[in-house]
């Protein structure tokens, strides 16, 4: 199957009322993990790029590998999404390589770490759209800041501080068209999320609900999703890691979500823990080995066996034959006589 447009898989996953997990690549073991976990689960999937793991794995290196993949997994619908596109130009690189898939994260300025306003918000967004649309290619928009900073985005202040507000969301979504729109529920990037198991104090889950109720028809989208289970924490630590304790957002309230609108959900930290830990395991017990394939086999292993529970847990298992590939070219018609 080729790549299809995120917008497709969506619409799927609404009709079923399933989420779909997003997952972070930056190298060949990381995608294979993922299409063979797809493929074990027959779920439809979307594989995401950040800016700086465009840079580190370079642009033609990862349209090849996901070109791979689609000739290696046919049955599986897959999705190539720009994650955090800083502005326009970004995402235009990524529809010109062959993304199906575009994020603009307007909600921060172009250096990926301070506040816009949503004014700015607002006309960078709109501009990704009718660029994207054109060429059948899906756009999610955020509102609302992440804390933390992973490769370069997030506000870096308390993740409270800056939540999705639901009556500008509102009139976010009528003024840019966006397809699915990120918000902020107090998440962050990165492994350290919260110092104690999270409660509505500092996991604003009622903010999905309420935006859920006045925009019934828009896919919302949960940053920051990783889980960070306590025992790919252990494994790190019993090998020489020094993770502090922390806690990442429960699988439950992630299905709560999943019940009020939420069809995209960004998985990146649960994926590195599996790896690094396997790797500190393997050449803390095998001080001899220097061969890279010997720890990076078991890492990408383990990091199948993390997305396959994902999968599962979002309910996308089974649903990857339950439709046809649509081409972008049927997309951008769509859009253009307001079909969608």
């Amino acid at each position: 199957m080729s790549l299809v447009s995120m917008r497709q898989i969506l619409d799927e996953a609404s009709k079923d009322g399933y989420g779909v997990g997003a997952f972070n690549v930056n190298n060949m073991e990381q995608i294979q993990a993922i299409m063979e976990a797809a493929k074990e689960t027959k779920s439809p999937v979307i594989i995401q790029a950040s800016r700086g793991a465009r840079s580190y794995t370079n642009d033609r290196f990862l349209y090849h590998l996901m070109m791979a993949a689609t000739e290696l997994y046919p049955e599986i619908p897959v999705a190539l999404h720009q994650d955090h596109g800083n502005s326009p130009e970004t995402c235009k690189s990524a529809i010109d390589m062959g993304f199906t898939s575009v994020m603009i994260d307007g909600s921060l300025e172009a250096d990926g770490k301070t506040p816009a306003s949503f004014e700015y918000n607002v006309r960078v967004t709109r501009e990704v759209v009718e660029m994207a649309h054109e060429r059948g290619v899906t756009v999610e928009g955020e509102l609302g800041c992440l804390g933390g900073i992973e490769d370069g985005h997030g506000a870096g202040v308390d993740a409270m501080a800056h939540l999705t507000n639901p009556d500008q969301a509102v009139e976010f979504v009528k003024s840019t068209g966006v397809d699915a729109l990120a918000v902020a529920i107090g998440t962050s990037h990165g492994a350290y999320k919260f110092s104690r198991k999270p409660d509505s104090a500092i996991l604003a889950m009622d903010r999905i609900i309420e935006i859920h109720k006045r925009l019934p028809k828009t896919y919302l989208v949960m940053h920051g999703s990783s889980s960070v289970p306590k025992e790919l924490q252990d494994i790190i630590n019993a090998y020489g890691g020094q993770l502090e304790p922390t806690w990442g957002v429960p699988i439950e309230e992630i299905q709560l979500g999943i019940q009020h609108g939420v069809r995209k959900i960004n998985v990146d930290t649960d994926s590195r823990l599996a790896i690094t830990g396997v790797i500190r395991k393997y050449l803390t017990e095998h001080p001899e080995g220097f061969d890279p394939r010997s720890y990076l086999k078991p890492a990408r292993e383990a990091m199948k066996k993390v997305i396959i529970e994902r999968m599962r847990s979002f309910a996308q298992a089974g649903h990857a034959s339950d439709y046809d590939p649509i081409p972008l070219s049927v997309m951008a018609q769509r859009y253009s006589n307001g079909e969608l």
